[in-house]
Parts: C-alpha cells; sequence; structure tokens
C-alpha cells in the first residue's frame, strides 16, 4: 500500500521537494540540449523552441511541487527510480513540442527522423519504468499519472508534427486531441469522470498511436500509405474511447440495475 504523505516529517518532504527539482533541472537541460542539438542549423526556430521546451518543463516542475500535502506520497518524497526513468522520457519528448514552435518545413526528412529516434528510444523506456516500478516495488498511482499524462503529451506532439511534416491533413491532430476532449467532456459530463478497470487494449492502443505517428512519419513513405495509415489509427483510437463511454455510460450512478 502506498504510504501516506501525511505520514512524513517536514524535514523529508523537504528533502523530497529537493530532489525533484534538482532532478528535474537536469531533464530541462538535457531537454534544453537535445532541442538546440536538433535545431543548430535553423536559428529563426531555436530561440521559439528552446523557450517552449523550458516553459513546458518549468510547469511540469510547479504541477510536481504543488502536489497536495495529502496526496500520494512519492511526489513527496523524491522521484525513485522508476519516476526517473520517466524523467529521462520527459527529457526526450519535451523536444518534440519545441519542433512544433520551430515550424518544420513540409518534407523534412533530417527532422523526421530525429523525431522518430527520440520517440522511439521514449517508447523503449515507457516500457523500462514499468519494469523498473515492478523491480523495485516503487509503483505509485503518483507514477503511473506521471507516466500516463507524458504518454498523452507525446501522442499530442507526434500528430502536430505529422501534420506539419507529412502529407497527412490536419485531422491527424484528433489523435492527439482526443484524450484530452475525453478529459474536458468530463466537465458537463461528470460521470465521464469515474475510474474505468484496467485494460490491455486501452494500453495496447495507446502504444499503437505513438507507432502509428511515427510510421506515418517514415521518410520515403507514400502520402496515400500515410493518409491510409493515420486514419487507421484514428478510427482505432475512436472505438477504444467509445468502447470506454459506453461503459461509464452503462456504470453511471443515474442508473438503477434490478
Amino acid at each position: 500500500m502506498e504510504p501516506s504523505a501525511a505520514n512524513l516529517s517536514p524535514s523529508c518532504i523537504q528533502t523530497g521537494l529537493r530532489v525533484w527539482a534538482a532532478d528535474w533541472l537536469v531533464t530541462g537541460l538535457l531537454g534544453l540540449a537535445v532541442t538546440t542539438a536538433l535545431l543548430r542549423h535553423t536559428d529563426p526556430g531555436l530561440p521559439a523552441a528552446a523557450g517552449f521546451v523550458a516553459l513546458w518543463l518549468l510547469l511540469g516542475l510547479v504541477l510536481v511541487l504543488r502536489t497536495p500535502p495529502d496526496g500520494p506520497a512519492p511526489a513527496r518524497q523524491g522521484p525513485g527510480p522508476a519516476n526517473r526513468v520517466t524523467l529521462l522520457r520527459a527529457a526526450l519528448t519535451a523536444p518534440l513540442g519545441g519542433l512544433i514552435v520551430a515550424a518544420p518545413a513540409p518534407g523534412d526528412s533530417v527532422l523526421a527522423l530525429w523525431v522518430i529516434t527520440l520517440a522511439g528510444l521514449a517508447l523503449i523506456l515507457d516500457g523500462v519504468d514499468g519494469a523498473v516500478a515492478r523491480r523495485t516495488q516503487s509503483a505509485s498511482s503518483f507514477g503511473a499519472r506521471f507516466d500516463m499524462e507524458l504518454d498523452a503529451a507525446m501522442i499530442l506532439a507526434l500528430s502536430v508534427l505529422a501534420w506539419q511534416i507529412t502529407a497527412v491533413g490536419p485531422w491527424v491532430i484528433l489523435i492527439g486531441l482526443m484524450r484530452y476532449a475525453f478529459v474536458l467532456a468530463a466537465t458537463p459530463l461528470p460521470w465521464l469522470a469515474a475510474p474505468l478497470l484496467p485494460s490491455r487494449r486501452r494500453q495496447a492502443v495507446c502504444v499503437l498511436q505513438t507507432v502509428v505517428l511515427l510510421l506515418v512519419l517514415t521518410p520515403g513513405l507514400p502520402d496515400t500509405a500515410a493518409v491510409t495509415i493515420a486514419l487507421a489509427g484514428l478510427l482505432t483510437l475512436g472505438l477504444s474511447f467509445a468502447v470506454d463511454i459506453h461503459w461509464l455510460y452503462r456504470h453511471r450512478p443515474e442508473v438503477c440495475h434490478d
């Protein structure tokens, strides 16, 4: 069972926050270094991209440090081994967002290969952090949420880059926006915010979206193939969300079962 942060001493909490801040600083510096290396040949886009990466990582640090005192203890005790792997993923994912604001040229095959490399490494680390969490018994609800939000951010960045670099239309961004639209829809429809049962199907579809977008970004892929693959990914994701929404609707509090 996950310990409560309320049981931690103030000195322990402060130490944990300092460790988080230090590790996040390293993450930010690594992310900025990767962004600079990618865009060193496009000076006009570098300041905007670097600024975006810095802002994105600063926002993440603020969210961590503002974790409520009665929230998950791992957010107050320091990252731990599994979350440090996720932080490395964040350092690889942040530059993808930076590339968006740098306005990459359509058909930039070199940049596309770098995007595929960064996202591919992040995808591999996505499996590693789960294995590390199980091996070190450091799994937590905080870590799972951190991992999930990073997945969503990477898919959104890849979907925008797919629109910018390839021949696929702006509709491909729906792949990255669908999860956020689902979260926003829970405001007028609170039953959408109810917890879902763990699902292998949901995990597989999430990984599939990353693979789909990496395939779409592959240099030399025919335009028709890119559009077909992206459309298949979007339809698969939409169907997965439809299954979850249907389940949540059937189990909403207003429904009375005989």
